[in-house]
């Protein structure tokens, strides 16, 4: 019998977390679960996100049912087992236990341009909205887990040249590249959660990666600019790690 690779690839909001989702998804080994333990941080935490009684009604709200479910067997009984996670999902208090079954990765950007990205969608935000103090944590855990640091890849990588980073990546996982990683076909997907609507026209357009656009500088508020700075140091210290 074939033993299950779980890959946790962990993000935070607005980078191209759902277009990588889309990428596995187009794998035939591999069996994909997006956000999975987002209608239990939105119990938690009471926040009123887009769609939020959909959410909460969609998936468990007990994190440890999503936790046995992520270290349990893929869907479908794929050999490949690919979960899409935000790191600011991951509360103080949620066992991390449940990461030992899996071979996690870390998918960065830019802070600056995560919270342009982010307030057209939600007009408040915070620095633990963004997940990138948590990402570091959960990144030094499994450093410290496994004596090397897990792979790291920054979005503009990935848009700028997706075969060699996606190869890169899957090298650094032990799971084979495919060829079929770097298109899919356009629309909604059944694995979509139910926030889709909300979140996902770009992506539901897509049908593979857009190479990034030129540079630009972001004009942010000064609060906004504070939370960039604020986060801008443990984005470093992430980049420090990217995939070459």
């Amino acid at each position: 019998m074939t033993q299950t690779v779980r890959i946790a690839m962990w993000s935070g909001p607005r980078n191209i977390s759902t277009a990588m989702m889309r990428s596995f998804e187009n794998r035939p080994d591999t069996a994909v679960v997006d956000e999975p333990f987002y209608a239990a941080y939105l119990a938690r935490t009471g926040l009123d996100h887009p769609m939020r009684e959909a959410v909460l009604a969609s998936q468990p709200q007990d994190w440890r049912e999503v936790a046995a479910a992520m270290a349990g067997p893929a869907p479908g009984g794929k050999a490949v087992f690919y979960q899409k996670h935000m790191t600011h999902h991951m509360l103080d208090g949620v066992g991390m236990e449940w990461t030992e079954a899996c071979r996690s990765a870390f998918l960065i950007r830019d802070p600056a341009a995560v919270l342009a990205s982010y307030t057209v969608k939600r007009a408040q935000v915070t620095l633990a909205d963004i997940g990138i103090v948590r990402q570091r944590e959960l990144f030094e855990r499994e450093a410290d887990r496994l004596g090397v640091p897990p792979p790291v890849m920054e979005g503009r990588d990935v848009l700028a040249d997706p075969e060699r980073v996606l190869g890169m990546l899957c090298d650094a996982l032990g799971v084979p590249f495919r060829p079929e990683m770097l298109s899919w076909p356009s629309g909604p997907r059944d694995t979509d959660g139910v926030w889709a609507p909300a979140w996902y026209d770009a992506v539901e357009r897509s049908t593979g990666f857009e190479p990034p656009g030129p540079a630009r500088e972001i004009s942010l508020s000064d609060d906004l600019r504070r939370i960039a700075d604020q986060a801008r140091p443990h984005y470093e210290a992430l980049a420090a790690h990217v995939l070459q």
